[in-house]
């Protein structure tokens, strides 16, 4: 089994505060399913985190990171959102979250 880090992907601009968070983590899943954005079976999705408009999503296969990284534009669209939001979305590297987590729990 792939490295569960090899399997996941970092998505920033998650519209904050507009949904309940379970609400938001199912839509996010959601997106990440669909063959239209490239996606696969998402085994687990982390929303909210502790970095405002960021959410962690854990692919089944390491090769669907790849085919959802090649989606030039993400946009998160739902009957439950006001419009459309646009997403960043980058291949998850431990080394960075341990820098983001040690700036946010050890502030400078």
């Amino acid at each position: 089994q792939a490295a569960k880090s090899a399997r996941t992907i970092v998505i920033a601009g998650v519209p904050d505060g507009l949904l309940h968070d379970d609400v938001m983590t199912d839509i996010l899943i959601i997106h990440f399913q669909k063959s239209k954005n490239n996606g696969g079976d998402v085994e687990e999705a982390v929303y909210p985190t502790m970095k405002k408009g960021v959410a962690y999503v854990t692919f089944e296969d390491r090769e669907v990171v790849e085919s959802v990284l090649k989606k030039g534009e993400h946009r998160l669209e739902d009957k439950r959102l006001a419009g459309y939001y646009p997403l960043k979305v980058t291949r998850y590297c431990e080394n960075v979250s341990s820098f983001v987590i040690y700036l946010v729990v050890l502030p400078l």
